[in-house]
């Protein structure tokens, strides 16, 4: 049975929910993995993506298919750093399955993005991140609430005491990616969120 407590003093009980969680299933939607739940172990900072894919799904780890690869090719990190620097959550937590259209994943509804809503609010109050990195536009309009990556992608946004600094998603559906322009900005946030997290060790 899904359960959610009024409060939460430890990552670790929230964790312990979160992974049973079944709630969008228990409200008819056709998910196709168990909740996606990184350890915490202190990393300094929290990534913010859209939802786990097929892979994730089976390896039960966030970022492991290969926009996980273009992701850490951006920001120069190998895996054990990558994790060890980035506390991976999601605006949905299982994998929703693929689009209708054959492209891509599918999107998580309005509802389904609510029901999970509510792991994310209770991850940032008890984290606490200095660097919030947001990816993809789902990511983006969620936690910033600006319509487009277009708009913010290179740039540092404040979010409740926290820098924030987007990045696209690194999926290869994303034509976004193709104008040469965008790659100069994806550039320009990965060397923000570098040097972000270069001051954060030094404080």
């Amino acid at each position: 049975m899904t359960r959610r407590r009024s409060r939460y003093r430890s990552l670790a009980s929230l964790q312990r929910d979160n992974r049973v969680c079944h709630a969008c299933t228990d409200a008819g939607y056709p998910l196709e993995s168990l909740p996606i739940v990184q350890p915490y172990e202190g990393q300094r900072a929290y990534m913010f993506g859209q939802a786990p894919g097929a892979q994730e799904g089976l390896e039960r780890r966030p970022w492991r298919g290969r926009a996980g690869r273009t992701l850490r090719r951006w920001l120069a990190f190998d895996e054990d750093a990558f994790y060890a620097t980035f506390y991976c959550a999601s605006v949905t937590r299982c994998y929703p399955g693929k689009a209708p259209s054959g492209r891509g994943d599918r999107t998580a509804t309005p509802q389904e993005q609510e029901l999970c809503a509510f792991w994310r609010h209770w991850e940032l109050e008890l984290i606490r991140p200095r660097l919030i990195v947001p990816v993809g536009g789902l990511a983006v309009r969620c936690l910033l609430g600006v319509k487009s990556v277009s708009e913010c992608v290179g740039r540092r946004f404040e979010h409740d005491g926290a820098v924030a600094i987007p990045l696209p998603h690194p999926s290869g559906a994303s034509g976004w990616l193709n104008d040469p322009a965008n790659h100069e900005r994806v550039a320009e946030a990965s060397a923000l969120i570098r040097a972000e997290l270069d001051a954060l060790g030094r404080r």
